[in-house]
C-alpha cells in the first residue's frame, strides 16, 4: 500500500506541477523576418560586417548563413 500512495502523490504532483508552469507569466515573442543582402558583395565572414551593411539598407541587423555564407538582414515583422 505505501509504494501506490508514493505513486499517486509523485502522479498528483507532477500535474500540479506542470499545470503551474502552464499559468506562469509568458512574454510575447516577435517574429524576426530576414532577408537576403542586396549590396553585400563576396563570401559573409564576420557576422559585424554583415549586421554594417544591412543597417544601410535599412534593416536592425544581419548575420551570416547557410553553406555558402551568404549575408541575410533581419528585423521584426
Amino acid at each position: 500500500m505505501g509504494r501506490s500512495t508514493l505513486r499517486l502523490f509523485s502522479t498528483v504532483f507532477l500535474v500540479l506541477l506542470l499545470v503551474a508552469i502552464e499559468m506562469g507569466p509568458r512574454v510575447a515573442e516577435g517574429r524576426t523576418c530576414e532577408s537576403q543582402s542586396h549590396k553585400f558583395k563576396g563570401v559573409c565572414v564576420s557576422k559585424s560586417n554583415c549586421a554594417g551593411i544591412c543597417k544601410t539598407e535599412g534593416f536592425h541587423g544581419g548575420h551570416c548563413r547557410g553553406f555558402r555564407r551568404r549575408c541575410f538582414c533581419t528585423k521584426p515583422c
